[in-house]
């Protein structure tokens, strides 16, 4: 997983850099002192959706989802919801 740091795209196991291209500088959000980018290219992706999640932003219903295991092996997974009207990203555990 690659982090912005200084410009460039740097992972933080090995150490990589690439340059970070303008168009994905806007998707680059900062929560507390940490950056984070998440890009979802929705063309080559295709997630599931169930239509019987309510967006607690919106309160339309409708949601993609994917599933990601965020914690221990002996956790269960989490589960990352986008909601299809307004596009408000949240999560369940």
């Amino acid at each position: 997983m690659m982090f912005p740091k200084g410009g460039k795209w740097q992972c933080r196991k090995c150490g990589y850099e690439m340059d970070i291209k303008a168009e994905e500088k806007k998707g680059i959000v900062e929560k507390g002192n940490k950056k984070e980018m998440i890009v979802v290219k929705k063309e080559e992706i295709a997630l599931p959706m169930d239509r019987s999640i309510q967006c607690p932003k919106c309160g339309n219903f409708g949601a993609y989802w994917e599933t990601m295991q965020t914690r221990g092996a002996d956790e269960p997974e989490t589960k990352f919801l986008t909601c299809v009207s307004c596009g408000h990203r949240w999560r369940e555990y």
